[in-house]
């Protein structure tokens, strides 16, 4: 595969993980808690960051977009371990309405939201990872 189509694969995951988020939120009524919001911060930027970096074909973004990438990966593992391991969780109950711990989903018995939002985190991570490789290894810095 070309290196672009790297970015757009990126591009594309981010669209369809805030379509998700938003199909959650406003069609399925799911109130976010806390660490959802942080996910959405970290994701929400990526759609038109990617797609304007996609359009121009600016092999670079992943030196912005990364980082915004991999946070959003620690959070969404951190939140789904304190979904799924009890003794991870926060002592206190959430302030702010919905606790973190909430699952409204849970299919087969792993798959929550958070597990879904790392899924779109790790694509696009690994897709911004190769296109910062091949780019170096073609000579772009």
């Amino acid at each position: 595969m070309g290196r672009l189509v790297w970015l757009y694969l990126a591009w594309l995951v981010a669209i369809g993980a805030t379509a998700g988020s938003l199909y959650f939120s406003e069609v399925r009524f799911f109130v976010p808690c806390a660490l959802c919001w942080w996910q959405r911060i970290w994701m929400y930027p990526l759609v038109p960051l990617l797609g304007i970096a996609t359009f121009r074909q600016d092999a670079q973004v992943w030196r912005y977009a990364l980082p915004l990438s991999t946070v959003g990966l620690a959070t969404s593992t951190y939140h789904y371990l304190i979904q799924k391991v009890p003794g991870l969780a926060p002592p206190a109950s959430c302030a702010g309405g919905v606790p973190c711990t909430a699952q409204y989903i849970d299919w087969y018995g792993f798959v929550t939201i958070p597990l879904l939002a790392g899924i779109a985190f790790l694509l696009i991570t690994v897709a911004l990872t190769v296109l910062a490789v091949r780019g170096r290894a073609a000579g772009g810095a």
